[in-house]
């Protein structure tokens, strides 16, 4: 196993890097006060200077407008654009349009991919992903899916309820799982529906306990007989269950990778008060507690990177069945560290890491949904404590 990267990838992280530092975090906070605007201006003149960089969606293929990069290389770039909240974005790499690009490359015809696929490449629309409903509903167990399709002469019929569709309220294009038929394997289709096709009711958009932020704006819908033809139908019936799987499990990644780029630069934001603030006749990096705080933060993110970079592997090997496990095992981890280092950075700060003159505490509020996005913490651990018990995830590589 080599982690190495390639001379080219190398450099090509090198550039991203040097992206975020020098354009996307100086405008952080523009882009952030212009989007509570609803207004772009300082979003699309970033967008533009990544597109003039050819930088641009570097996870699609050529002939998308990308680069052709496999997962590993997805993984390695989005490290650096996650380093600021809205580094993703400037590179038309965020969710959910990212994951959903992904998947209609995968599953879609040409016909849904020119019509669809496209225009999200090209960042003319947006989409969103509608899984998850209210209870008893689609949540962690989406085998409780309520939203039914039913076929009527040509067309199907959607009716259901939905919420935490990320961005659907300004959305172009949805993605509606919904179930066709019983079965607990194949009892799923996933349709693409337009976000203005009659039938679709935009109930609001309601606030959680981060911030909302560009297309992380959590959205409630209600799909009242809603009429689709068979080519809204992406692969085909009762392949829906597969296909919200392949696409979890590659976005997990994604997600791990952004969420370590912003612990990155929340611990490297820490160095310099560690370095000048004084206390007890002492400066706070020379308090061993401190200390420790700081071994074990670093420690945990030295590690998500190995789980991820790992798991990368597998899934470019191949190995996608085997990688579900350890992308479990990823999330968990990387979830989990985010909080806890932001969490001590607001401890390290005190007064001034509370407070808002400081970014940490804006950032944990929108990190805590990382332990419960994809799967909330309780359900990883069960897929790695039975894939486990059933001899698949070996502790050996």
């Amino acid at each position: 196993m080599d982690f190495s990267l390639s001379p080219a990838l190398a450099a090509l992280r090198a550039t991203v890097r040097s992206f975020v530092d020098e354009h996307v975090i100086p405008n952080e906070a523009k882009v952030i006060a212009e989007d509570r605007e609803l207004r772009y201006d300082t979003l699309r003149a970033l967008q533009k200077r990544a597109r003039d960089a050819d930088l641009w969606v570097p996870h699609l293929p050529v002939e998308r407008g990308g680069k052709g990069l496999g997962i590993m290389g997805m993984c390695v770039l989005f490290r650096e654009m996650g380093r600021s909240p809205v580094g993703a974005k400037c590179f038309n790499c965020d969710a959910p349009d990212q994951g959903n690009m992904d998947l209609l490359l995968l599953a879609a015809s040409q016909a849904q991919q020119d019509r669809w696929l496209q225009p999200l490449c090209d960042a003319t629309m947006t989409s969103a992903f509608c899984l998850t409903e209210p209870a008893p509903g689609a949540g962690a167990d989406p085998t409780n899916l309520r939203t039914r399709a039913v076929r009527d002469g040509d067309e199907w019929v959607i009716d259901g309820h939905k919420w935490y569709s990320t961005g659907a309220g300004a959305a172009g294009v949805l993605l509606v799982v919904a179930r066709t038929s019983d079965d607990p394997k194949s009892g799923a289709t996933i349709f693409i529906v337009p976000r203005d096709a009659k039938g679709v009711v935009h109930v609001r958009d309601f606030a959680t306990m981060g911030d909302e932020l560009l297309q992380h704006r959590e959205a409630e819908l209600r799909f009242e007989g809603v009429r689709v033809g068979d080519d809204a139908v992406l692969s085909k019936v009762g392949d829906g269950f597969r296909l919200a799987q392949a696409r979890l499990v590659p976005a997990r990644l994604t997600h791990c990778m952004r969420w370590l780029g912003l612990a990155d630069r929340a611990l490297s934001l820490c160095r310099e008060y560690l370095a000048t603030r004084v206390a007890f006749g002492k400066t706070l990096a020379h308090h061993q507690m401190l200390q420790r705080m700081l071994a074990e933060n670093a420690r945990d993110i030295h590690a998500g990177n190995l789980m991820t970079f790992h798991c990368a592997w597998m899934i470019e090997r191949g190995e996608h069945k085997e990688a579900r496990a350890y992308s479990s095992m990823a999330k968990n981890h990387v979830a989990k560290t985010l909080c806890k280092v932001l969490d001590d950075a607001i401890q390290i700060h005190g007064g001034l890491g509370y407070s808002e003159d400081a970014p940490f505490s804006t950032w944990y509020r929108s990190a805590r949904a990382a332990r419960i996005a994809d799967g909330p913490d309780e359900v990883h651990d069960m897929v790695v404590a039975r894939d486990w018990m059933m001899g698949r995830v070996e502790l050996l590589v």
